[in-house]
């Protein structure tokens, strides 16, 4: 008889031989103070090295939980709460996709970059999207978007509450939402720089479809993200007669796991773990408190910056506290800004999509006042290394008088 034996053959594809990730990431792990992904707590990712059955009793408890917390956290009184294995930009698409399709009139309020991603959303499913474009460092007044929405009687209106690009805050983002809901328009948001850093209130507010993402102001992981739909939106998603062409983002198809305990797909069981901590986290401190320390050290971090002798990007009216926006000084690009402080001082800040800025963040867990004078201190060598005068003692004074001292109400 033939005994079984493995063929030798040469194989097309030699095996590589790659370098392991402690040779690729640096000795000090660097502190991550951009615009996100952000530092996360202990009890996170502890949660992230978990695997569960994602169709067990344990999981269906701990989606039950995450909903609630959710609800907490959005706002929101309504059912329609489902997580997104994606990026906030996934959940951002579930929203359009669901609620937008061939002929929909969209009408999106632009004013930077991801605003303008979600008219990009909408075009993809062959919504007909109208824009109202915002001119650069201010926000679209109420007079514009009640004259937007009469002149093109949109059945949804997109709006972004902080413009991470560009670090705007849409403070008028309450008498927006007004203005829609009165002309029988369903309002999407854009919170994922936003939700649990600064007020936001989908049920008060009228707001009918609101997303986030893990990896800002929850302190999560990136890659799974949340979404809230209002009664009326969750109507209009259940009466739509064509498909949605996204299978995996089809919120009909996602309510069999997150709310009958069904099969969609696998989920990302996880980070819906880690999720779950870092909504714990949050109703554990409470949306006041955290709302306060939000504004707390982003405006010591401000004041901070403008001490070094450096200018903020968005005015003060409407500059957005979460991601905080800094003039590159004349001679150098947010490259050379941006390299340099990660390699010589292990903090981690962003660019911006061309901008002659860079942004560095405060939302979660990167408002933590050791972070506040690391990141300073960082910046200011920094920019002296780079052969720009800075005078360092008086912004790490400025930001120490700030968080001592009081600072202005939450809008």
């Amino acid at each position: 008889m033939p005994t079984s034996s493995f063929t030798q053959v040469s194989s097309v594809v030699p095996c590589p031989v790659v370098e392991s990730l402690d040779a690729i990431l640096p000795e000090e792990p660097l502190l991550m103070m951009g615009a996100g992904p952000v530092p996360i707590p202990a009890a996170v990712a502890k949660a992230n090295t978990i695997v569960i059955n994602h169709l067990g009793g344990a999981m269906v408890k701990v989606i039950g939980q995450v909903k609630t917390m959710a609800r907490y956290v959005f706002q929101t009184n309504s059912k329609w709460v489902l997580g997104v294995a994606g990026p906030g930009s996934a959940a951002m698409e579930m929203a359009i996709s669901n609620l937008a399709w061939e002929g929909t009139r969209v009408l999106s309020i632009r004013n930077g970059f991801f605003s303008g991603r979600m008219a990009e959303m909408g075009r993809r499913v062959g919504a007909r999207v109208s824009t109202l474009d915002v001119d650069d460092r201010s926000v679209a007044s109420l007079d514009q978007v009640a004259d937007a929405i009469r002149r093109e009687r949109p059945e949804i209106v997109t709006v972004v509450q902080g413009e991470t690009s560009n670090t705007i805050w849409n403070h008028h983002l309450k008498g927006i939402a007004a203005l829609a809901k009165a002309a029988g328009a369903l309002v999407i948001v854009d919170a994922v720089c936003t939700l649990s850093t600064m007020p936001l209130e989908m049920d008060a507010w009228g707001i009918d479809a609101v997303i986030t993402g893990g990896q800002k102001g929850l302190s999560s992981i990136p890659g799974v993200s949340l979404i809230a739909f209002s009664d009326a939106a969750w109507a209009r998603v259940k009466a739509r007669t064509a498909p949605n062409a996204h299978w995996c983002l089809d919120a009909s198809l996602a309510e069999n796991f997150w709310h009958n305990a069904g099969y969609h797909y696998t989920a990302p069981v996880s980070g819906v773990l880690a999720l779950h901590e870092a909504l714990r986290l949050v109703c554990a401190e409470t949306l006041e408190k955290r709302f306060a320390r939000h504004l707390k050290c982003s405006l010591a971090l401000q004041e901070g910056i403008k001490a070094l002798g450096l200018k903020l990007y968005a005015p003060e009216a409407c500059r957005l506290n979460s991601v905080v926006g800094i003039e590159v000084p004349a001679g150098l690009s947010p490259a050379d800004i941006c390299g340099h402080i990660s390699r010589h001082h292990q903090v981690e800040i962003s660019g911006s999509f061309g901008l002659p800025i860079v942004r560095i963040g405060q939302m979660g867990e990167q408002c933590r006042e050791h972070n506040l004078f690391r990141t300073l201190h960082a910046l200011g060598r920094t920019m002296v290394g780079l052969g720009v005068p800075m005078d360092l003692p008086a912004g790490v004074a400025a930001l120490e008088k700030s968080l001592s001292g009081s600072v202005r109400a939450a809008a």
